[in-house]
């Protein structure tokens, strides 16, 4: 492993992630990080004890060649905003173990899924690639950010998670859009401007920012968002569809086909605003985020990441 690329690391852990697999996950990576010297250049492990614990590990983490993040969405989505409150010369690396219900963001690097050896093996032989990070009023996002049903899709799954349901991944995603769109109607009415394009007034039922492709275990939102290009991707609905149709979009969204209904567009941008008439549904990488104005932005080469 003399061409790991991992140096100095810190190791961030959610115990409780993926119904309590986080701990046997951290606890294997101890022993391959023990076990194999050459894969870094010393390393800690740090476990986390509840939501925000993360942002704080990772903020901390100077000194540091690379922060790994194991565990689901959302501790990555913590770690990213920790290493975000670094400046960029001592901003370490970040290496993903995805151990979660969704894991997006590890479609997007192609990273092994709900396998801990098999990320470590990836790791200690991958390459580092420069990325871009969202930032929306302030808070940063790798993967996601999204407003309306699909919002109230992924709030939801994320209540049924916590409450332990056997659900996960894909089936989760469904079952809750099911529930969701069943009971849809209307929209949440807002001013979008995208860059210096005019002012597009909308009806909003679906409106996804995203990094990579992918949110809700897999559905390809975005299916040609590059993470790597300076931009976000964005899919927003432009006509309110009866609900059948609805359905239909959604179905088609799992394969990235609902990107030819003329109901949607999809666009890339620099920086938008979005201004809602009241407070929609709002999610950024599964963490609900409150308010009527919203700032986005794109930080490109913002992260080098493990892959």
């Amino acid at each position: 492993m003399a061409d790991s690329p991992l140096g100095r690391t810190l190791l961030i852990a959610n115990p409780a992630a993926h119904s309590g697999k986080g701990a046997a996950g951290a606890d294997f990576a101890r022993r391959f990080l023990g076990s194999y010297s050459s894969a870094t250049r010393g390393y800690e492990v740090r476990l986390t004890e509840g939501p925000g614990d993360a942002v704080g590990i990772a903020a901390d983490a100077t000194g540091f060649d690379t922060v790994l993040a194991l565990g689901g969405d959302g501790v990555i989505h913590e770690v990213v905003n920790g290493l975000m409150e670094l400046p960029e010369p001592s901003r370490p690396q970040l290496g993903v173990i995805p151990l979660g219900s969704g894991n997006d963001f590890a479609r997007t690097i192609d990273m092994p899924r709900n396998d801990v050896e098999g990320a470590f093996a990836r790791l200690v032989r991958g390459r580092v690639r420069e990325m871009e990070v969202g930032r929306v009023n302030g808070v940063h996002f790798m993967e996601t950010l999204s407003f309306g049903l699909d919002a109230a899709i992924a709030i939801d799954t994320t209540t049924r998670r916590a409450a332990d349901t056997s659900q996960e991944g894909e089936a989760l995603f469904v079952t809750s859009g099911l529930k969701v769109l069943s009971r849809a109607h209307g929209g949440f009415p807002c001013v979008a401007r995208f860059d210096d394009d005019e002012p597009v007034e909308l009806s909003t039922l679906i409106f996804a920012v995203q990094v990579g492709p992918s949110y809700g275990g897999g559905f390809l939102v975005c299916p040609d968002a590059d993470p790597c290009d300076g931009l976000l991707d964005v899919c927003y609905n432009v006509r309110k569809p009866l609900i059948p149709h609805l359905l239909a979009l959604f179905g088609l969204a799992r394969s990235g086909r609902h990107a030819r209904s003329s109901v949607v567009r999809l666009r890339r941008f620099r920086h938008a605003s979005v201004d809602f008439a009241n407070e929609p549904p709002c999610q950024v990488d599964g963490e609900q985020l409150t308010g009527t104005r919203f700032e986005i932005d794109v930080i490109p080469r913002a992260l080098r990441v493990v892959c």
